[in-house]
């Protein structure tokens, strides 16, 4: 390839990127290409090469800032996410054996008839527990009675039930109903350390009882929270 023809391919790739000759240094390269004496040899053209390579970089700059413009970074997308937070039960009562007979809904109580559409239990450390769960409201009464044994008084039936465990708590709520919203089990068998057994006793006329068997007679605490509205009895377990 003679230096014409060589000189004519930069000419045509480089206005095949920049486009046809204007002001600044597009139009500077274009009239080195099309103008250029002959006389300045291989010097010229490795001059006119990096010219042209400088050109090709500007512009890719160019086109590559606007795009990233288009899409700047989501505020803290690439921060490290903090860690989910755990449960707090350092605004819970106390766990004492100074315990009270009733709990008190005062601010909590929904229709006339409270529904029960939940119950489960759990053992954690320090403590087991029930939750009773309401989904309109809790019931205008909560009473609750400790007893030495795991023997019950079933309804209005009047038989006789016994749980498992040596000890037991018989909690009583006025203005509930447990066969409308409820269709979980009625008698849960655990392995925890106090809390071994809890079973409906009673679910008649606006009145639920659930009978908790305990393996020992144990402090505990009672208390009502929102959000939805539940019952909350915990068992101290060491």
């Amino acid at each position: 390839m003679n230096r014409e023809d060589f000189r004519r391919e930069l000419r045509d790739g480089f206005e095949s990127i920049a486009g046809p000759p204007e002001a600044g240094l597009a139009g500077r390269v274009h009239a080195a290409l099309v103008e250029a004496p002959e006389r300045r040899g291989p010097v010229w053209i490795a001059g006119l090469a990096a010219v042209l390579i400088a050109a090709l970089a500007v512009g890719a700059l160019f086109i590559a800032g606007p795009l990233r413009q288009q899409n700047p970074p989501v505020p803290g997308l690439t921060e490290t996410p903090s860690p989910l937070p755990t449960s707090d039960v350092s605004n819970l009562p106390a766990i004492t054996c100074n315990n009270l007979s009733s709990v008190d809904t005062t601010g909590h109580i929904g229709q006339p008839i409270a529904y029960v559409n939940g119950v489960r239990t759990a053992t954690h450390a320090g403590y087991d527990r029930i939750t009773i769960q309401f989904s309109n409201g809790l019931p205008g009464d909560i009473q609750i009675a400790t007893q030495g044994s795991a023997t019950f008084t079933q309804g209005a039936s009047g038989r006789q039930v016994v749980l498992q465990g040596s000890a037991g708590l018989l909690v009583t709520m006025t203005g509930a109903d447990e066969n409308t919203k409820y269709t979980g089990s009625t008698d849960f068998k655990t392995s925890y350390p106090v809390m071994v057994e809890a079973q409906q006793v009673q679910n008649f006329e606006g009145v639920v009882q659930w009978g908790i068997g305990l393996s020992h007679s144990a402090c505990y605490r009672a208390f009502v929270l929102q959000g939805p509205d539940r019952l909350v009895i915990d068992f101290a377990n060491t």
